[in-house]
């Protein structure tokens, strides 16, 4: 399971020096209608709701015979098994259409990621299955969440210790009318894709990483002109330089306000003040962020790949606010808001531990948990920690006692239209962030929640700013942390 970044980039380059990118504002609207679609031939898209729950530890129906091994979810619940022949994989109802562009080999997922281990014999004859970390029940609650209010895009939910508990995509497809179980492109990253998984630009939310660098480098104070102009037809401009026009120039922006407020000049400034070989140094050892083949982060499920290209002093500023040449993912958006809240990177995983094909026994271990890979310098933290309070304080998300809510919106101009980006928070007062679960039973009572929303088509809810998803977003919160 492999993210490829270079046709985004391709698309990216030709109409990054026209964009912009702004926590709240943006000129363009989402176009999914031109985006290749899969043959329905070969699988039925769905958009009904499913089932949101099922009988703890649901056995296959040939688990001994299986040459395969199967998936479980955090709980105990079939996902994905081999069927009476022996051969076809069957997803498991009622989480076969959430689960089916990030589990399917039709949209290279899991069970071609995980096939040595899934074919590797255990004691009984049957290929070893695999526990994951995610949570069937609340897979389902978010599509259906994400159906319901006509969401295309993604959420990710991710554990304090770097596990993901959520990779919903939508919309999703039924991966049992597929009758041909091999790759299909457009299943894996058409329409139907796997979203979670995909880059594209990040926007506002790349403000996390540059915060923290103009911190390091004591950058405090700005002049801040609203329009930046270049002479030229491309200046860099602020989301309300037109709504606040009179406030505007601000001869001593601070960085607390240029974060809050979402400044793009004042970050585009400081990147050109900092310099091409300091920004990209510090994106490399603080967030192991950077477009090389060593920056990717190895993840148990395939490799994150980010990327930033500065070709001149213009993808420089712009790379500032998410744009340009910067392409991400929402699960690396996740474990930057880890970062951020907790001062250290962990990478994410999925693999929970091995079990047996009846998935009622532990028969190996899983990946690392609290794997550490970058960390925000001890001083850079606790100012990023208060601006990111006082913008979830803002876009009105509020969680329940003994939680604290951190955030940062984002709105992205890219080559498939504007993406709405919501990363944050709800941190659990009594979670220090060095914690380990033997399971996830009780996770709720100390642990806290990473929540990247992703909004692939705002103009279809009449959004301009990501701050007005806010809404939307607090309906996953209530799925999420209700539990």
């Amino acid at each position: 399971m492999n993210i490829t970044k270079t046709s985004a980039l391709a698309a990216a380059i030709t109409i990054a020096a026209s964009l912009v990118s702004c926590s709240s504002g943006a000129v363009g609207k989402a176009d999914i209608s031109s985006v290749s679609k899969p043959d329905t031939t070969s699988a039925a898209e769905t958009t009904a709701p499913v089932t949101t729950s099922a009988e703890t530890t649901t056995q296959p129906v040939t688990a001994a015979a299986a040459a395969k091994g199967s998936f479980y979810d955090a709980g105990g619940r079939l996902l994905l098994s081999t069927g009476d022949d022996g051969k076809r994989r069957v997803s498991a109802e009622p989480y076969a259409v959430s689960f089916a562009n990030i589990i399917t080999p039709m949209s290279d997922g899991y069970d071609t990621a995980f096939d040595k281990i899934l074919t590797t014999p255990a004691e009984d004859g049957a290929g070893q299955s695999i526990k994951l970390t995610l949570n069937g029940d609340v897979q389902n609650e978010i599509y259906n969440y994400m159906d319901q209010n006509n969401i295309v895009g993604a959420v990710v939910v991710l554990r304090t210790d770097g596990s993901i508990m959520a990779q919903v995509s939508y919309p999703s497809y039924d991966p049992n009318s597929v009758a041909d179980q091999k790759y299909d492109e457009d299943l894996a990253w058409g329409d139907v894709g796997n979203k979670a998984f995909s880059n594209y630009e990040p926007g506002s939310c790349f403000k996390i990483m540059s915060e923290v660098i103009a911190d390091k480098h004591g950058i405090y104070s700005l002049y801040d002109d609203g329009t930046w102009d270049f002479g030229n037809d491309h200046p860099i401009v602020n989301w309300d330089h037109e709504t606040n026009k009179s406030s505007y120039p601000i001869a001593n922006r601070t960085l607390n306000s240029a974060f809050i407020n979402s400044s793009n000049i004042f970050f585009a400034k400081t990147f050109e003040q900092v310099g091409e070989a300091d920004v990209l140094s510090d994106l490399k050892t603080i967030f192991h962020f950077g477009a090389d083949d060593s920056d990717d982060i190895h993840c148990d499920f395939g490799d994150l790949s980010n990327n930033i290209e500065i070709e001149d002093v213009d993808d420089l500023r712009r790379s500032a606010f998410g744009q340009s040449k910067v392409l991400t993912c929402p699960i690396f958006l996740a474990a930057l808001g880890r970062e951020a809240v907790f001062g250290d990177m962990v990478t994410p995983f999925v693999i929970k531990e091995l079990v047996s094909s009846d998935g009622t026994r532990r028969i190996g271990e899983g990946s690392a948990a609290n794997d550490v890979i970058a960390s925000i310098p001890a001083e850079c933290r606790d100012n990023l920690l208060s601006v990111m309070g006082s913008v979830g304080s803002d876009i009105g998300v509020y969680v329940p006692e003994g939680y604290s809510f951190y955030a940062k919106t984002g709105t992205a101009e890219g080559w498939k239209g504007d993406f709405l980006y919501i990363t944050g928070c709800a941190k659990n007062n009594a979670d220090n962030g060095t914690q380990t679960w033997e399971n996830y039973d009780n996770y709720g009572s100390n642990g806290s929640y990473v929540i990247v929303m992703e909004i692939q088509n705002p103009a279809s809810h009449g959004f301009e700013f990501a701050s007005q998803s806010a809404g939307l977003y607090k309906g996953i919160m209530n799925i999420v942390i209700g539990r």
